[in-house]
């Protein structure tokens, strides 16, 4: 689905990220954790073309991506959901998911898409004429990943979707991720919640400053080395 070959990137002229390898495979959830200030972000960004690599190839399919624009990599198939559930607080919830679709010309099956993501979060279905800024924390996740659930893609991006929730809304994040896998969508999470971020992975990778210093299956992230990255 998506790969990662000997990637660098970084801003103005930096590498932040090093000789990144990474696989997300079809039907799987694959897990990217490390501390604050490792590059997860960086690379995810990387990924969807809002930051270029310096180096390396990124494919989505067995098609390079590298250069592509953001607008070409949705119509690929692979979406982005920003950490911190960035939103149009002014807008309503309707108009905040259709901005997930600006790469696309054909309207006509958006109406479609908007009544599956609002089966996929109920809530979000009540609520399409309410400005978004008046929704909770959990609910404005759940936003930010209906937008980019609304291109219909085969893999998505998610940057720390539990961030800020509680207990019981994180419960109902990581629910909803489980379901969108088991419905066929592939996922390259980043996530600071580890224990659940193993549970209902596929595939994990441990980064920390701007390398990859594991890989392998995720009962493999044994605590001795979760405790020389957090410690």
């Amino acid at each position: 689905m998506l790969k990662a070959e000997n990637i660098h990137a970084g801003y103005d002229g930096s590498d932040v990220i090093h000789s990144i390898n990474l696989e997300a495979r079809k039907g799987e959830i694959t897990i990217l954790i490390g501390p604050n200030g490792a590059g997860k972000s960086t690379l995810l960004k990387t990924i969807v073309g809002l930051v270029k690599a310096t180096a390396g190839t990124l494919y989505a399919d067995g098609k390079e991506i590298t250069r592509a624009s953001p607008g070409q990599i949705i119509k690929l198939g692979i979406s982005y959901s920003p950490q911190g559930a960035t939103l149009f607080p002014s807008m309503t919830v309707k108009d905040n998911l259709e901005m997930g679709y600006y790469a696309f010309s054909d309207k006509k099956s958006l109406k479609s898409k908007l009544i599956e993501v609002g089966k996929i979060f109920p809530i979000l279905g009540t609520r399409m004429n309410q400005k978004a800024g008046l929704l909770s924390g959990g609910e404005r996740q759940m936003l930010a990943i209906g937008r980019a659930l609304i291109s219909s893609p085969k893999l998505i991006l998610l940057d720390e979707p539990s961030a800020g929730l509680d207990v019981g809304k994180q419960a109902v994040i990581f629910e909803k991720l489980e379901e969108l896998n088991k419905s066929g969508i592939a996922i390259l999470l980043v996530e600071q919640n580890v224990e659940k971020a193993i549970k209902i992975a596929d595939r994990a990778y441990l980064m920390s400053s701007g390398y990859i210093k594991f890989s392998g299956e995720p009962a493999q992230l044994a605590d001795t080395v979760l405790s020389s990255v957090f410690g």
